[in-house]
């Protein structure tokens, strides 16, 4: 394989090493003794590269996975021995920023905080803030249809991205669409929204921009139930406010970010954003709406500020290096009918280690995401695994039986490969008929959207 790839984009663009994302499974059993496959990388520099890779790739069936930033928590990118990996960093250009129209157009290897960095100078931002953002590109972004911490305000991926560029399982090139918004057919480009590699290669995006908030007010309210807390946010998005951050952290997780709470009390952080009257006009609003919780200040608002890229890659290998330690994150999204009994049996389900926390954040007017973080630690490798895939079994059953979806922006992945089909339903063979049109040699991502293998 090596010298018919290095034909295409020369030796010094390939290379061969370990390949995998941060999900905490593979992780886990690295420290146990499995070792992650050395795998052939291309780094290609343009459209025509990738296109003819792909096209190789079918001809001799050559399993193929594109590579973003690897900061996946899921195990989509997992290839094995013989298997390629298409790093997508080479094409990191930033093309265009319009100020006018309000958009951009990017390479998929354009690293995301660069971009928002960028944006910024400007006057601009894409409004785009997973905590993992340093770390992401773009074309990982959409793969894994990401959210961000002000979505209440701007959406999520799909709400930014106008349109794509890909390169399909055969070598054919789409180019992006023309417009805001086009009325001729259903809007393809959104099929690669989430797809994790398993329909072709990303090779940039429209993105939608907006303009930097000219004031931003945020502060903190303590509730003594977690279900008042809950019916605050429902009143904030139900009343047409969309604020630029809003938070709600279970008492758990209050007192592990160190607000100052009394028993039971959980905190939440909420900041609105515009032109400085309509972000004080909106901060009236929701100190209405939050009547009879704890006005804390501005003080948990500049908190969270500080902290809000914390859960960074090198964090969770460091929390991870001792031996029969686990540590991981769950994201669903329920109605705001759903959320109180989620939280209770999708806690009492992870809380097998000790650890279990819950923040309700990424909400609309329908429900909310309900994002969950557990560890423990066992005397014994497969102890650990155990509890590890108890908490993850725990969840999941809950989540499908309450109605809640099994992941708000995390992706899939084979953290979730199981449960896949059971949320689909029906969709599951819409998605695989699309799948099988598109890559009949099934060469791309075995490890995407439920799985190959």
């Amino acid at each position: 394989m090596r010298p018919e790839i290095e034909k295409i984009v020369g030796a010094a663009a390939v290379d061969e090493r370990p390949v995998r994302d941060l999900w905490p499974a593979a992780i886990m059993a690295e420290r146990a003794g499995q070792t992650t496959d050395r795998v052939l990388v291309a780094r290609p520099s343009g459209r025509e590269q990738v296109a003819a890779i792909l096209r190789w790739a079918a001809a001799n069936g050559a399993i193929v996975t594109p590579l973003g930033g690897g900061s996946g928590v899921c195990g989509a990118l997992g290839p094995k021995r013989g298997e390629l990996v298409l790093d997508m960093g080479g094409l990191d250009r930033i093309l265009d920023i319009d100020g006018i129209n309000l958009t951009c157009r990017v390479e998929a290897g354009v690293n995301g905080m660069d971009l928002e960095k960028k944006l910024n100078e400007m006057g601009l931002t894409l409004g785009h803030y997973p905590s993992s953002l340093p770390g992401t590109t773009i074309g990982g972004l959409v793969s894994t249809r990401s959210s961000g911490q002000e979505s209440s305000r701007y959406g999520s991926i799909e709400d930014m991205v106008l349109s794509l560029a890909v390169v399909l399982p055969d070598g054919t090139f789409a180019a992006p669409r023309s417009g805001p918004r086009s009325a001729v057919g259903p809007a393809l480009h959104e099929l690669w929204l989430g797809a994790e590699g398993a329909l072709g290669v990303v090779l940039g995006a429209v993105l939608r921009i907006h303009r930097l908030p000219a004031s931003v007010m945020g502060r903190g309210y303590s509730f003594s139930r977690l279900g008042d807390g809950l019916e605050a946010m429902r009143h904030v998005m139900q009343s047409g406010i969309r604020p630029l951050v809003m938070r709600l952290y279970d008492h758990d997780d209050s007192v592990f970010n160190h607000y100052e709470v009394d028993d039971g009390e959980c905190v939440l952080v909420i900041a609105t954003a515009g032109e400085e009257e309509v972000a004080g006009a909106e901060a009236r609003v929701v100190k209405r709406l939050t009547a009879g919780a704890k006005d804390l200040g501005d003080e948990p608002w500049r908190r969270w500020q500080e902290h809000r890229f914390g859960l960074s890659a090198e964090w969770l290998k460091e929390v991870l290096k001792p031996a029969g330690s686990y540590v991981d994150t769950i994201e669903l999204a329920a109605p705001w009918t759903v959320l109180t009994q989620l939280h209770e049996r999708v806690k009492t389900a992870i809380a097998v280690g000790g650890l279990a926390l819950c923040h309700f954040s990424h909400a609309y007017e329908q429900g909310c995401c309900a994002y969950f973080s557990f560890a423990g630690a066992a005397e014994r490798e497969e102890d650990a695994r155990a509890a590890y895939n108890r908490a993850w079994e725990g969840a999941m059953s809950a989540a499908l039986e309450l109605g809640a979806t099994i992941s708000h922006h995390h992706g899939t992945g084979r953290a979730r490969a199981r449960w896949v089909a059971d949320e689909m339903g029906g969709w599951m063979r819409v998605w695989r008929s699309v799948r099988e049109s598109l890559d009949p040699a099934g060469i791309m991502n075995p490890n995407a959207m439920g799985g190959r293998r």
